[in-house]
């Protein structure tokens, strides 16, 4: 019994295509090249193991050619050689795996018609492939085409690693960042690379060859269970590849990558050569960008997750999961901080990094995980995890009092709580939506330090509308005959129609307001009436009126 199947032969492909590739021909490519072909090859034993390395080919009739061999040569030979007992057969195999021949091709035309049990038996026990030919080949023939082959993969190993090298050069140079660094490694590599610091937080990433969701889920369970050595080497249970990264003589963390799929053996030197390179310049990066990587990373995050530009909520959970974001059985808060025109309460003078720092050293101090990040110049958002029964009103008030120590006049917002970080985005649209109404100079609730939903009255809507054509249009329609009338004859009319719905009506109160007789107000007020065509006992116009009245406050700046 043997191993072959008619799927054994691998397709054929042209002998030009591992060169370019840059890689050593596998036993698999060989047996696929057209002068092997001829011979029809048949794999006995160890089909599974066709895609090792060819680093050579060595034709011998000699009963130890181990002797002769370095590892990963294709050993051919017409079998006149082989041992007559099974005993020295065993040991001619054994002596091949324990050098790691890449594979034994024997040809069955002079001595054998078919392969030996003996030798079937011995190759099948140490996991060496063994392939029969059934017709004579020349070996000589397939020992120059495989050779040029190997010669052709290592000059273009040899090119292709100049340019992995010129690449990290040019991102030295021109003082890219983490982001820039990561991205060209997968892009080099064709496998998913990933900056992580030493707590196992994911902060940089490229995916390539998987989702999201698949590369950081469960990203810190993963991470701790793959050790990091001193230098580049793969390990763990999903055989990632990994290499340290220091910063000033001292390991910072470390950049790793994925194999395409779990527990697949992906990565050979140039894949290494990579990584090394990724680590050195990521290290120079650290240098030339002092910034705090993980505020970076918090800052990309939160944008991301503001503007909704994750392609699943469950690429969202995976990627604030690896950030040490709790994501389930969490209530979620957005708040905001608009500098606006605040004097910032220190020389720095970058305002949104020192309150940045200040912020994320305020959240560490409440226990309740939070990420920090500047959402626009001037707007920083948190975003706040809580447990399912903590209040966030006293988190919301300490980081509220926090940047105003800071900046002042900051305008602090905060948004809805929800439920589903995937609803986050709308809890960061209701607290822009409080800031858009709140005017600078606005005061401040009195038990609090912060802006809310419910503290959006008339007046603020009309603030958070104030650039709006129409509201603009509005204001001018309802009340420009006024504002005219006054403006030609030098009368305030204007103001005692603001008296006059202030006093919600009230004819004795806009008197007394207006320092004016009854019979003034009376003779003003049907004026007005007539000037705006309008009746001003009606409540609905009142009310109109009022809404105008107060819009054209508003684009005064009247407070």
């Amino acid at each position: 019994m043997n191993d072959k199947h008619p799927t054994d032969r691998p397709p054929a492909t042209d002998d030009r295509d591992t060169a370019a590739a840059g890689r050593a021909p596998t036993v698999a490519d060989v047996l696929a090249l057209p002068v092997m072909a001829a011979g029809r090859p048949e794999v006995v034993t160890g089909v599974t193991h066709l895609d090792r390395p060819v680093r050579w080919v060595h034709i011998t009739e000699l009963t130890d050619p181990a002797s002769f061999l370095k590892g990963g040569e294709l050993v051919l030979t017409t079998g006149m050689p082989l041992p007559e007992d099974p005993a020295g057969v065993r040991r001619y195999v054994d002596e091949l795996a324990g050098v790691e021949a890449a594979a034994l091709v024997i040809e069955l035309v002079r001595r054998y018609h078919r392969p030996p049990d003996a030798l079937v038996q011995a190759c099948r026990a140490r996991g060496l492939p063994l392939i029969t030919l059934a017709k004579d080949v020349n070996f000589l023939e397939v020992t120059q085409v495989v050779h040029a082959l190997i010669l052709g993969s290592q000059a273009e190993a040899m090119r292709r690693t100049q340019r992995i090298h010129e690449a990290f050069t040019a991102l030295t140079l021109r003082g890219a960042g983490p982001e820039d660094v990561v991205r060209v490694a997968a892009q080099l590599s064709g496998h998913t690379v990933v900056l992580e610091n030493l707590v196992h937080q994911a902060l940089t990433y490229e995916v390539s060859g998987s989702t999201l969701e698949e590369a950081l889920t469960d990203w810190e369970q993963r991470s701790r269970a793959t050790p990091t050595g001193d230098h580049p080497g793969v390990g763990g249970p999903e055989g990632w590849l990994s290499a340290p990264v220091e910063y000033r003589g001292e390991r910072w963390g470390r950049v790793v990558m994925l194999p395409v799929r779990a527990g697949e053996p992906a990565f050979g030197p140039e894949h290494i050569t990579v990584l090394e390179r990724t680590a050195m310049a990521l290290a120079v990066a650290r240098l030339i960008h002092p910034t705090p990587w993980e505020r970076t990373a918090h800052r990309d995050a939160l944008r991301d997750l503001a503007e909704q530009r994750h392609h699943s909520p469950e690429d969202a959970r995976a990627r604030f999961a690896a950030l040490g974001l709790p994501t389930e059985d969490s209530r979620f808060l957005a708040i905001l901080m608009d500098l606006g025109t605040a004097d910032l309460r220190t020389s720095d003078s970058d305002e949104a990094a020192v309150l940045e720092a200040r912020l994320s050293q305020e959240a560490r101090t409440t226990g309740i995980p939070a990420l920090v990040g500047e959402l626009a110049p001037g707007r920083l958002g948190v975003l706040l995890a809580l447990r399912p029964a903590q209040p966030w009103r006293p988190v919301a008030e300490q980081l509220s009092r926090a940047a105003l120590d800071v900046a002042s006049p900051a305008v602090v917002s905060v948004g809805s709580e929800v439920t589903d970080l995937r609803d986050t985005a709308r809890s960061f649209r209701a607290a822009a939506r409080v800031a858009e109404a709140t005017p600078p100079g606005q005061p401040l609730p009195p038990d609090r330090s912060f802006h809310e939903l419910p503290d959006i009255g008339l007046r603020r809507l009309l603030y958070a509308f104030r650039e709006d054509p129409r509201i603009q249009e509005y204001a001018e329609r309802r009340l420009s005959p006024l504002i005219d009338h006054d403006t030609r004859h030098g009368t305030d009319l204007l103001t005692t129609l603001r008296h006059y719905l202030d006093a919600a009506g009230n004819k004795t109160t806009t008197a007394r307001r207006g320092g004016l007789s009854r019979e003034t107000v009376y003779q003003r007020l049907r004026t007005i009436g007539r000037l705006l065509a309008c009746d001003l006992e009606s409540g609905e116009e009142r009310t109109e009126l009022h809404v105008a009245l107060t819009a054209l406050d508003i684009l005064r700046r009247r407070p």
